[in-house]
């Protein structure tokens, strides 16, 4: 027969196993977490896909009349590294979101939630990516800024009253990464809320 320690160690071995697993939490919260994690990941899915069509089709030609001639010139995303940078961290993020969703999905329609180890990788990517995407939404919103206001300081002329379009698509795309970045933010919470809850 057991002695008292040895159950009570048993036990206390079983309820670690069973925390680290997911099994020790009750069915609904699993469902719960699963659930608000696959809407969050949706969320990042569609907004930097969104960010990345609407960057990508940021462009615009206008005739420039100066003095008795006029002068063609075009503005795209290309031509500014800070937009270039945005580009790749959208494209980044948005094959990561579509990886992570697939992965949300099954755990989603499984029995069994994502260990804590697995939790764990998740946060060190979301976190990582939402570094990445608020330091590109960061230099692209300082450029768009520019380009709106200008600076007076250093004789940079505004270009928006010219480049009407090309600004309105930098615009939306820069704050649908805020956005993202944002809701990769909102991941990392959720993931390191759920570990802090199978620690009590």
């Amino acid at each position: 027969m057991a002695s008292t320690p040895e159950v009570a160690l048993n036990s206390a071995g079983g309820k670690a196993r069973q925390m680290e697993s997911g099994y020790g939490v009750s069915p609904v919260k699993l469902k719960s977490f699963s659930g608000l994690d696959f809407a969050l990941r949706l969320l990042l899915f569609a907004f930097s896909l969104t960010a990345l069509v609407v960057l990508l089709t940021s462009k615009q030609t206008v005739t420039i009349p100066i003095l008795t001639i006029t002068i063609t010139r075009s503005a795209k995303f290309s031509n500014s590294p800070a937009f270039v940078y945005l580009l790749v961290a959208l494209s980044v993020t948005t094959l990561y979101s579509i990886i992570s969703l697939i992965i949300s999905a099954a755990s989603y329609h499984s029995k069994s939630s994502p260990s804590s180890s697995s939790l764990f990788k998740l946060i060190i990517l979301d976190l990582l990516l939402a570094g990445i995407m608020a330091s590109a939404t960061g230099c692209a919103g300082s450029v768009a800024y520019i380009g709106l206001n200008g600076n007076s300081h250093v004789l940079w002329n505004k270009i928006c009253n010219n480049f009407g379009t090309f600004c309105r698509h930098i615009g939306i795309s820069t704050l649908f990464s805020l956005v993202a970045s944002a809701v990769l933010l909102l991941l990392v919470v959720l993931s390191s809320f759920t570990i802090y809850r199978r620690s009590r």
